[in-house]
């Protein structure tokens, strides 16, 4: 078994897949180590364990919805997609989704998945409620108003702290978005205009290759004034991010309106491939230090284009999460798509590193990256805080692993 980018190989895993909560109970508490296989959309050493696995997705289903709280409860092994849709059914909304909606809520919140926006935190800010399978196989809830600075260090917690079986998210009412994208925009336009550009609608992307130009991808809300931005030329037919590949595959563009979660995707549900022909890193740096990484990333653009499919650069609002790579900063997010395949691919990841690194680059968790634990680790003020909640939610170690390990085990502080 490899994971969804084909770059991990978990080998030949025993998987469980229990269909009630009492059945995950009994086989947390038997299993010497656990680990929680959601969508495998990650590309490091997250995913593996040396004991068994539970798949989460034959739980029972539920999205409830507490009116008077503002909130929906979910089963956290759902997909997005599914919530989204039951959300929107019942007249809500998320205020924020990633690119991919086939990912789940458990395993996006843990690795603080993220969509785009000046005023939108990551995924994992959404979440008020937690409930939690411990080491002993009992339930444990956690709720943002009670537990206070234990809440802000166990929703980004890499699996390392329990199983999570429900999660409870805010919520707000629906609303449409209308798409449109602006293409051939000057590179360094983009990079001098930088706050114009992502101010200029709800969700913005600028993808790029590094070289001249860019696209913007402009996503608006339509119950909020529209802002002109004057930048490129308007796109007069579907596009996908990466040049030459299929749009049909890509959410509705052209400034047609639609609901929230038919638009603030890139991707349409169930769109996505089995399998990806691709490897992906991303880095989030203090949103001050975009101008420094746009002119640093240009400087080698002839080394990234040969080897990238496409590269995105978005925005993220700054959180309370320990381990949120947005944690106490706003952010702005480099993302690389890689060619899956391109021999010393590394190298080049090294090289962007070496330039983002001094300008305080926190790598995505599920990202490739040449970093050791002990440089990322240096990356969070609250590191050796997250190391003392792991040890009293799992002092054995069973929801561990060796990229959890390196990160915070007692001899990495």
């Amino acid at each position: 078994m490899k994971n969804w980018g084909g770059n991990i190989d978990i080998g030949p895993a025993r998987v469980s897949r229990p269909e009630s909560l009492e059945e995950l109970r009994r086989i947390v508490a038997a299993s010497e180590h656990v680990r929680v296989l959601g969508a495998r959309h990650s590309f490091t050493g997250i995913l593996t364990t040396a004991g068994g696995y539970v798949q989460l997705d034959g739980l029972p289903k539920a999205v409830d919805i507490d009116t008077a709280a503002g909130t929906a409860t979910v089963t956290a092994g759902m997909r997005y997609a599914d919530v989204a849709t039951a959300l929107h059914r019942a007249g809500y909304a998320l205020a924020n989704l990633a690119s991919l909606p086939d990912i789940t809520v458990a395993g996006a919140c843990a690795t603080a998945t993220h969509g785009s926006g000046d005023t939108q935190q990551g995924l994992a800010g959404a979440v008020t409620g937690m409930q939690l399978v411990d080491p002993q196989g009992d339930v444990v809830d956690l709720r943002r108003d009670v537990d206070l600075d234990t809440f802000a260090g166990s929703v980004v917690s890499l699996g390392a702290l329990g199983v999570a079986v429900r999660m409870t998210l805010a919520i707000e009412p629906t609303f449409d978005v209308a798409q449109s994208v602006q293409v051939a925009a000057p590179l360094d336009e983009v990079r001098d205009r930088f706050d114009e550009v992502y101010g200029a609608a709800y969700s913005v992307s600028v993808f790029t290759k590094w070289a001249d130009d860019a696209n913007i991808w402009l996503k608006r809300r339509t119950d909020r004034p529209v802002v002109d931005l004057e930048l490129g030329t308007r796109a007069l037919s579907r596009l996908n991010p990466v040049p030459g590949s299929d749009p049909a595959v890509c959410s509705p563009q052209l400034g047609v309106p639609g609901p929230w979660h038919e638009r603030l995707p890139h991707v349409r549900a169930g769109a996505i491939a089995p399998v990806g022909d691709e490897l992906q890193s991303e880095y989030f740096l203090p949103r001050a230090a975009a101008p420094a990484a746009f002119t640093a990333l240009r400087e080698i653009g002839e080394l990234l284009g040969p080897v990238l499919h496409i590269g995105e650069v978005r925005t993220v609002r700054g959180d309370d999460l320990w381990l949120s790579p947005a944690y106490e900063r706003d952010s702005v997010a480099f993302h690389f798509t890689w060619k899956k395949g391109t021999p010393h691919l590394m190298p080049v990841i090294a090289a962007v590193e070496e330039r983002l690194v001094p300008l305080g680059a926190r790598p995505h968790w599920a990202k490739l990256t040449t970093l050791a634990g002990a440089e990322i680790r240096s990356g969070y003020r609250r590191a050796a805080d997250f190391q003392e909640l792991r040890e009293k939610f799992d002092p054995q170690g069973k929801f561990g692993n060796d990229f959890v390990d390196e990160l915070f085990s007692t001899g990495s502080l």
